[in-house]
């Protein structure tokens, strides 16, 4: 029986891929539509093959930022940019996302949970600062308490490393085989919520397949927002009748 909930961030509770696309077009105004879903994805993928190194002190992070979008870029044959225009393409999206509102159900689902005195917790990947940015522009301390928010970079792990999901568990005073996690990502949010013995909700959006020889060892799959409160009241009925 599930006992708490513990959330991604990043194009879980908000939709990430509009102050992305935002952005895009400012840097590219010709931009081929067709390509964007296709061009966050590779963002994403960048984002999350590099930020260790970020970590480790290898890369710093203006040189993180710059890559992903230049790589993402040439990965779909557009012209390179340069290192002026992805700081600038950076400029925008982090203006982008001061913006960003939470998905209504979202708002939904954790009312519903506050309100059932369901714990809650986050665990995102990426810089201290420029997550916690996101989580004041969401609000999200109406239904999570700041203790219970982690962030990568202020950790020293990351998804999907156990460790995260470890401390976790000791921060928020969890029992892993009675928590729920739910993420956009299988290899980050699925398979490092797994290596805890947690129970994974793949909230796959963005209708993604999974890696070549992966299992489904997932507990749930969801594909839109409007999935997200009834499967969560589904889950939680036990709790709540």
């Amino acid at each position: 029986m599930i006992q708490a909930i513990v959330f991604d961030v990043d194009d879980t509770l908000y939709d990430q891929q509009q102050p992305f696309r935002n952005a895009v077009y400012q840097i590219v105004p010709d931009f081929d539509v067709e390509d964007m879903h296709e061009l966050y994805i590779r963002f994403r993928v960048h984002s999350d093959e590099i930020f260790p190194k970020v970590l480790a002190g290898e890369w710093d992070i203006v040189t993180m930022r710059n890559f992903r979008i230049q790589q993402s870029l040439k990965d779909l044959g557009y012209p390179s940019i340069s290192d002026e225009k992805a700081l600038l393409f950076q400029g925008i999206y982090e203006n982008e996302l001061d913006h960003i509102t939470m998905h209504e159900e979202v708002k939904k689902t954790l009312d519903y949970l506050k309100n059932a005195g369901v714990p809650m917790g986050i665990i995102t990947n990426g810089p201290t600062d420029h997550q916690f940015k996101k989580i004041k522009q969401l609000d999200l301390f109406q239904w999570i308490r700041p203790e219970h928010i982690l962030i990568s970079q202020a950790t020293g792990f990351q998804k999907p490393e156990a460790d995260i999901f470890q401390l976790a568990e000791e921060r928020f005073d969890l029992d892993g085989e009675k928590t729920l996690y739910v993420g956009d990502s299988f290899e980050n949010d699925v398979v490092g919520s797994k290596s805890r013995n947690w129970q994974s909700l793949w909230f796959n959006h963005r209708n993604r397949e999974l890696p070549e020889g992966a299992e489904a060892i997932y507990d749930m799959e969801l594909n839109d927002f409007c999935q997200l409160y009834p499967a969560i009241c589904e889950i939680l009925s036990p709790l709540t009748v």
